[in-house]
């Protein structure tokens, strides 16, 4: 089913205005989507009708909270298949998420960890860290399972991959991956964070142990992601970040610990974040992810078509294997001068620079790339529009 765009932008407020007399062409949304309308709502709707704190307290307000967060969990379970929704557990952003595990697994020394050589830096450095104290770090070629294969030992306890990169737009074959893992008895955790915005991402038909994303890429709010966890994958990880909420009674000397999602959910949390991402989740599904990926894949095809023999392309030829992302360089112009002028001329508002891989593009020789990203409110008319005045930039400057 094809998307209908006009109506569509018309839940983003930002798209409705204009930059100097000219319209708004978003192209970031691998580092950051915008927010539609029932996103904003319902955020303003937790400040204006019941901006109190939730789990302590036992008036009205307080029970609004409760319904609010408990509402949030049931539509981000939904969106991902969980089991329960208990196996979701609010955080900061997919980096919280990913160093909770890395670190709450108490991993002993020689234990082995594996990643890819495409991780962004949330799910390379916490493990560079860890391998300071013993911990084993591999690092194996992104979506080769036969690399992967060759390093599975009795070691190795968890296999930490990227879902979908953001440097390049291709993913890994995440069933096949976790399977192998599995037979080898170690966990597997995915970094969802470029894949769960635009792709169906099913936890329970990927069987998959851990998986962590952030809300700010996928229509919610900045400030909240998710770890999802199975129930007995969540019972490997000790107590991290403790205090208030993580504890149902203490004493001087002891404590005793809730369960998760509390034992991971510290402190006072960002009601007004949690029941956004919900709201996100619930647009989303309304929408409809495989119409997403479609559109995207869409746009996608026709940006390639036109520039593909005037960049150098990174990744593979063929928008299929890219999904929303179309990254490059220019050859004799400066990566950072072109994602300016472009927004100077045009208001075409791209990503350059390493994009938080700075140990692919260094292993690779490279400084980075200019990086157009694509979601459901982009349209045939904006990337006619950036194709125009890329084409018209080379020109100008070779």
């Amino acid at each position: 089913m094809s998307l209908n765009i006009n109506k569509i932008r018309e839940d983003f407020p930002i798209l409705q205005k204009k930059l100097a007399g000219r319209p708004i062409i978003y192209l970031d949304n691998a580092c950051q989507s915008l927010r539609p309308n029932p996103v904003i709502n319902r955020i303003m709707e937790y400040y204006k009708e019941f901006p109190a704190c939730g789990e302590r307290s036992m008036h009205k307000l307080g029970k609004k909270v409760d319904e609010g967060v408990a509402s949030a969990r049931k539509s981000l379970q939904g969106l991902f298949n969980t089991k329960k929704s208990e196996d979701i557990i609010f955080t900061k952003n997919a980096t919280e998420s990913l160093n909770i595990v890395a670190n709450a697994l108490d991993l002993k020394k020689g234990d082995v960890v594996i990643t890819t050589d495409k991780e962004h830096n949330s799910n390379l450095i916490p493990w560079q860290m860890l391998a300071k104290k013993g911990i084993k770090h591999e690092v194996v070629e992104f979506n080769n399972i036969d690399a992967l294969n060759d390093k599975l030992t009795k070691d190795v306890k968890i296999v930490s991959m990227v879902h979908t990169s953001n440097l390049d737009g291709t993913s890994i074959d995440a069933k096949e991956m976790i399977k192998s893992a599995h037979d080898n008895g170690s966990l597997f955790m995915l970094d969802a964070c470029q894949s769960a915005p635009h792709k169906v991402v099913d936890v329970k038909k990927l069987d998959v142990d851990f998986m962590a994303c952030s809300g700010h890429k996928m229509l919610g709010p900045s400030g909240v992601g998710l770890l999802y966890g199975k129930q007995d994958a969540l019972a490997k990880l000790k107590p991290f970040i403790v205090g208030g909420s993580t504890v149902s009674e203490s004493t001087y000397k002891t404590c005793e610990f809730e369960k998760a999602p509390h034992l991971f959910e510290p402190g006072l949390q960002n009601y007004a974040g949690i029941m956004g991402f919900g709201a996100a989740a619930d647009y989303l599904k309304k929408v409809g992810l495989d119409n997403i990926s479609a559109h995207e894949l869409k746009l996608n095809k026709k940006i390639t078509d036109a520039l593909a023999d005037s960049v150098e392309l990174l990744g593979p030829l063929d928008p299929k294997d890219r999904g929303c992302i179309f990254s490059f360089n220019v050859s004799g112009i400066e990566m950072h001068n072109v994602a300016i002028m472009l927004d100077e001329a045009a208001n075409i508002m791209l990503r350059s620079g390493a994009h938080c891989g700075h140990s692919w593009f260094n292993a690779h020789k490279m400084l980075g790339s200019i990086r157009a990203s694509l979601y459901l409110y982009n349209t045939e008319e904006e990337c006619d529009m950036f194709i125009q005045e890329l084409q018209k930039l080379i020109k100008l400057l070779s």
